[in-house]
């Protein structure tokens, strides 16, 4: 099994030294998000530094904060100071982000991942200097880098996974549960097709909310404020939890933005926690995340752990859903 580790923020861990460990525990990759206060860029440099054939990614970073060649010098170093170990991940991100983190307006989202994914490529891998003339985005005489690095798309809604069939080496989706994603990824597979591109070559990447405990109810839980989270932080998540659970999202959606988080994950069923994540007791985590490879198009998940019980869960997690404890 390819098994990725998104590295989860707490307060008692340093990422660098979960990915050394997580190396050492047979995961094959570490990615990092990043919404504020780290860079994910430069803590994945120093990851890079400490450890020798893990795979390491951003998962994600926006395509409205960094210009397109700003995130394509970006890329390639990282994959240089990683000696050819980087995937980049790249997403739109949220209203809220986007707007209240970086101040810039959140329009024309798909767009805007189209073109900067177009003119990342056009830049690693083009051969002469990169005229670009877009709907938003216009450049003029770039020099090519040569390098290549693939790029992941967090796509969610049809006309961004269209996106990826178009252009992208690997998807990333959060929150289509997990019975969805075959119906979800023939979408790209179309596009990818009248784009004269083979749709197995691109990898499906999906993050696994993960929480494993003696206690199984614990871990459930963890996933449900997980799951509440999501679904009351923006629209595109809440729409990617309503394919299997119209009424259900909205009603968690509508008890977290009035405030009352707890009754928001109390909403969320044992049901939701089986398609959106991976929970339990060590044991039944493990046959659920073997389950989930056999039973779906999933080629490579990435765990992840939910930041509200991150601090007391991460490595306990981290130990039993790890390759070398599932063999």
């Amino acid at each position: 099994m390819h098994l990725g580790l998104v590295l989860p923020r707490t307060a008692s861990h340093d990422p660098t030294d979960l990915a050394v460990d997580a190396e050492a525990q047979g995961y094959d990759s570490v990615w990092m998000g990043e919404l504020w206060g780290t860079s994910s860029v430069i803590k994945l440099s120093e990851i890079a530094a400490r450890t020798n054939g893990v795979e390491i990614g951003t998962a994600i970073v926006n395509v409205f904060s960094r210009t397109p060649a700003v995130l394509a010098m970006t890329a390639a170093t990282l994959d240089q100071v990683a000696d050819g170990r980087t995937s980049f991940g790249v997403g739109t991100s949220t209203p809220t982000a986007v707007e209240n983190v970086h101040g810039m307006p959140f329009e024309r989202p798909v767009r805007r991942s189209h073109e900067t994914i177009e003119v990342m490529q056009e830049i690693l891998g083009g051969n002469e200097p990169i005229d670009y003339d877009g709907e938003l985005i216009a450049v003029n005489g770039v020099p090519p880098i040569d390098r290549d690095v693939p790029i992941y798309h967090a796509a969610l809604g049809p006309a961004n996974r269209r996106v990826v069939g178009r252009l992208c080496d690997g998807w990333m989706p959060h929150n289509i549960p997990f019975s969805g994603l075959e119906d979800a990824f023939e979408t790209i597979e179309e596009t990818a097709r009248k784009a004269e591109r083979d749709p197995d070559e691109i990898t499906i990447a999906p993050y696994v909310p993960a929480a494993v405990s003696n206690d199984g109810t614990e871990a459930y839980d963890a996933v449900r404020g997980h799951v509440a989270y999501y679904a009351g932080s923006a629209d595109g998540y809440r729409n990617a939890i309503s394919t299997a659970f119209p009424d259900r999202a909205e009603r968690v959606a509508d008890a977290w933005r009035n405030g009352d988080r707890d009754a928001a994950a109390d909403l969320v069923t044992d049901e939701m926690v089986h398609e959106l994540g991976v929970a339990g007791t060590p044991e039944d985590a493990r046959q659920r995340l073997r389950d989930l490879v056999a039973e779906t198009p999933v080629d490579r998940p990435l765990l992840t752990i939910p930041e509200q019980a991150a601090d007391d869960l991460a490595e306990g997690t981290m130990q039993a859903l790890a390759p070398v404890a599932n063999e």
